[in-house]
């Protein structure tokens, strides 16, 4: 179905941070473009507010990347990683995302989730048919669930033209599966750099779709 996006249209971004860093991480070992992301999901229209769902880890080298994410305009909530008996890490935002999107969806017209977690399925439709939001995602269209695609108003690839999207990216890419970790360098990025944080995250919940 082709959507129309009005100029005037009132727009929230909220984003997966997680889910973005391990897509890009696996499939081009580079790094998410942020600002890129956002700018393309906006498409000109009204951005009321713009949030990135991050974790705090206990080095907190991750400082330097939510100031970045600021500066672009868009907000970072903050959640701390958890540290299981056995040395497991763990990290999950799905709910407060979706709380959030539904506290505003009466303020907007256009609610823009950039995630390929196929566990939003039913927050795209409740927005969809209870609220009457139009629900766009944006994400990696080789790791975000088929049904999240099918489910919303539009889903724009990132996997279409990652360079836009992207740094570091090379020209290579990577289908391999499984991908439940990560090491982050720890440098602190630049406004328009994109996510380089912490230390290793385990979160099965955002790495598959």
């Amino acid at each position: 179905m082709a959507i129309i996006k009005h100029k005037s249209q009132r727009v929230g971004i909220f984003i997966d941070t997680q889910n973005l860093y391990h897509s890009a991480k696996n499939l081009y070992h580079a790094k998410v473009n942020f600002g890129a992301v956002v700018k393309e999901a906006l498409a000109g229209r009204v951005l009321i507010r713009a949030v990135a769902y991050v974790i705090r880890t206990e080095s907190e080298e991750e400082k330097g990347f939510f100031e970045a994410l600021n500066k672009l305009g868009i907000e970072t909530r903050v959640k701390d990683i958890r540290i299981f008996a056995g040395g497991a890490k763990k990290a999950d935002w799905d709910i407060g995302m979706a709380m959030d999107a539904l506290a505003m969806a009466n303020k907007l017209d256009t609610i823009i989730l950039a995630t390929g977690d196929g566990d939003f399925v039913p927050l795209v439709d409740y927005l969809k048919f209870t609220q009457g939001c139009q629900v766009e995602v944006i994400a990696f269209g080789k790791s975000a669930a088929g049904t999240l695609r099918e489910h919303a108003d539009d889903f724009i690839d990132i996997c279409d033209d990652p360079k836009t999207y992207l740094i570091g990216y090379r020209g290579g890419s990577s289908t391999g599966k499984g991908f439940f970790s990560s090491t982050f360098s720890g440098t602190q990025p630049s406004a328009e750099e994109g996510v380089d944080v912490g230390t290793e995250v385990y979160d099965d919940d955002t790495d598959e779709a």
